[in-house]
């Protein structure tokens, strides 16, 4: 297999400012050798993350960038606070460096004061944390990223990229009771919603891929923020607003895996004055996820957390409509993270459009499901995963959206497996590829939780749902039980599984005539240059 034919060959990228394609002496646009493992479930993720920050002694260095982090929040029980636990690194001699979106004020629902007192704990303790505002106007950035280096045990550097924020609702596991710290979201999650998500934990090469993408924002020449009224509050909270200098990036750690990875992005056309390392903003995740998807022929397996936008999801439209043997399995909400009475309608009309495209092109090739507990409480689905013939798959910060694409900033991590797996092997379309061990240990991993079915008693035992159709009429299956169960009263044990058919929900075409245009301005807007979005490009 050519990683070209899958992955964004040097120049693809579209951004020539920025250093990630010329890292290496070979000037190729991503990293071999890698160890990817899959951390499913905030509280995995946790575990993991408390655990290497804790083994960090003086003159290692910790990077991380966040949408959200609440001071508060435990990684694994009482001590374990995000803030206790990075303030305790800083004061045994750690290089802590982080920035945090500055974020819209609190009032809105979102996150100031809460990212505010985290970088006020960090610094007390001596480190450095940034509020960074340098975003497009309504804008944000979405990168989750940690990055754990060590002066004199590079074997132990290690990167964390995905979905998961430092955050209140995140610490949650397979049972999906949600996160004893909870935030409300909508009703239908009750008090303590419970969360699906996706990290990784990544040695390798790619770790100093992962350093890069911080340091460039960290060096960013730009002011924090345009905007006079927050330098007043800049002012009167005495916030750091100027960025140490780094140390110089050590060398990247030895191979240690079989992954090749990619990083990928998105950072929007800022207006007036650009990023120095991406002057007309980047688009590399759109741009990735067209390029693997022309090769799709199997079966596209998708979770996410909105799934909007009729112009991102052309893509897979286009793919549907040219594979008559493509499938597409999509795990989304069943609710809207909102369900305020502007709101709800708001979010709902671009999944609406979008489903639409999609099974206007594939039919009963797309199916949709949300996800519950045993409980029957809805579980929020806040990964950000795809998987492509079970040989691409991509987890990051990312959703299929607009704004993910074009909008803010964003940060995925695009994974191919030199092994292919000797599950029965294939050869979805003829292109020689055959499934691959990451990206199908991740699929399998995910669809059995979501089928309540137990992993083969062997590693590499033979496993049905190896088979796309298999899989998609398990999944089928599934769901068609449970609903009916639901259906009927609740009549007899509970089926296994806890996957729902996502229904479409109908509204009013005076709601759709009025929701439509402020979906599209204030929910998903666009960040590209005017030219292509004329030509829709991305």
């Amino acid at each position: 297999m050519e990683l070209t034919e899958w992955l964004l060959a040097p120049g693809e990228r579209g951004n020539g400012a920025t250093r990630l394609d010329n890292r290496r002496s070979e000037r190729v646009a991503w990293s071999r050798g890698n160890l990817v493992r899959p951390l499913v479930h905030g509280a995995t993720y946790f575990r993991a993350l408390l655990s290497a920050i804790r083994a960090q002694r003086a003159g290692d260095l910790l990077l991380f960038t966040d949408w959200r982090g609440d001071p508060d929040e435990r990684l694994d029980g009482p001590g374990s606070e995000i803030g206790r636990v990075l303030a305790e690194a800083a004061e045994r001699g750690v290089i802590v460096k982080g920035l945090l979106w500055r974020s819209h004020l609190d009032r809105f629902q979102f996150s100031e004061a809460e990212n505010r007192h985290l970088g006020e704990e960090i610094e007390a303790a001596g480190g450095e944390c940034l509020l960074d505002m340098r975003v497009r106007p309504g804008g944000s950035h979405h990168q989750k990223l940690v990055v754990l280096r060590h002066v004199d045990r590079p074997e132990l550097d290690v990167a964390f990229v995905g979905g998961i924020d430092l955050c209140h609702n995140r610490n949650d596991d397979a049972t999906h009771r949600g996160d004893p710290q909870s935030l409300r979201i909508a009703a239908a999650y009750g008090p303590h919603p419970p969360w699906h998500d996706v990290q990784l934990a990544i040695s390798g090469p790619a770790v100093g891929d992962i350093e890069a993408v911080f340091r460039e924002r960290w060096g960013d020449p730009a002011p924090l923020t345009r905007s006079p009224l927050v330098r007043l509050r800049e002012l009167a909270h005495r916030e750091d607003t100027d960025a140490d200098r780094l140390p110089p990036q050590t060398s990247d750690p030895q191979p240690c895996g079989t992954q090749t990875l990619q990083v990928l992005r998105t950072y929007p056309n800022r207006l007036l004055r650009g990023y120095d390392f991406a002057p007309d903003g980047e688009r590399s995740i759109a741009r990735g996820y067209r390029k693997s998807l022309r090769r799709a022929r199997a079966l596209i397996y998708l979770e996410d957390q909105y799934l909007w936008s009729p112009h991102v999801v052309e893509c897979f439209a286009e793919a549907l409509t040219a594979n008559a043997g493509l499938r597409l399995i999509a795990v989304i909400p069943s609710v809207p993270e909102q369900d305020g009475r502007l709101t709800l309608p708001m979010n709902l009309i671009g999944r609406i459009t979008a489903l639409d495209r999609l099974r206007r092109a594939g039919g009963g090739r797309v199916a949709v499901y949300g996800l519950e507990n045993h409980a029957g409480t809805p579980v929020y689905v806040h990964a950000k995963v795809c998987v492509i013939d079970d040989v691409w798959a991509s987890v990051g910060s990312d959703n299929v959206n607009l704004r993910s694409w074009t909008h803010d900033s964003e940060l995925t991590c695009a994974v191919l497996d030199e092994t292919t797996d000797p599950r029965e092997p294939r050869d979805p379309g003829g292109l020689g590829d055959g499934a691959r061990g990451f990206a199908r240990d991740l699929r399998l991993e995910l669809s059995r939780e979501h089928l309540d079915l137990a992993a083969p008693p062997a590693p590499h035992a033979p496993d049905p749902l190896c088979d796309p159709a298999k899989a998609f009429d398990a999944f089928a299956a599934s769901a068609a039980a449970l609903d009916a169960w639901h259906d009927n009263g609740h009549r007899g044990p509970r089926p296994p599984g806890r996957l729902r058919t996502y229904r479409r929900p109908n509204l009013s075409r005076t709601t759709k005539t009025l929701c439509t245009p402020l979906h599209r301005i204030l929910i998903d807007p666009d960040g590209r240059p005017f030219g292509m979005r004329r030509r829709n490009e991305y």
